[in-house]
């Protein structure tokens, strides 16, 4: 018996290229989600005040904001006023500098900023920053 040759067309080779434009998607897609959490968002919305010689800190460690209401938070968790400075020293490591970024709204009254200000130069080695918005 003679087997005969079954004529078959030739399949052309092909490149599937859908798993591959997925794949490019998935990574795009982790890409830009991860650069939104890059962002610093330290601190709560408020409207800051206006300044022309406001200079960007490097390093920054506890952000403290004052809200239209005066409500204060420490790195967005609320807090009173009281018990500031022995909060922010639990946020003092040795051989780091220890730099708190105050964040009030432009609407909150003097005597609240300064009563702030006053707690956290209790803190030994703190160093304080005022945020502001560049003109």
């Amino acid at each position: 018996m003679r087997r005969r040759a079954i004529d078959e067309p030739e399949v052309p080779s092909q490149i599937n290229i859908v798993p591959m434009i997925d794949v490019i998607f998935a990574i795009l897609t982790f890409f830009i989600m991860s650069t939104l959490f890059l962002g610093r968002f330290e601190g709560l919305a408020v409207n800051l005040p206006k300044a022309q010689s406001a200079k960007p800190q490097k390093t920054i460690r506890a952000t403290v904001t004052l809200d239209k209401q005066g409500t204060l938070y420490l790195n967005k968790s609320p807090l009173a006023i009281d018990t500031l400075s022995n909060a922010v020293r639990q946020l003092d490591e040795p051989g780091k500098d220890l730099v708190v970024v105050l964040n009030a709204d432009g609407s909150v009254t003097h005597d609240r900023v300064v009563a702030v200000m006053d707690q956290i130069r209790q803190v030994e080695g703190a160093k304080m920053a005022i945020a502001t918005k560049r003109q």
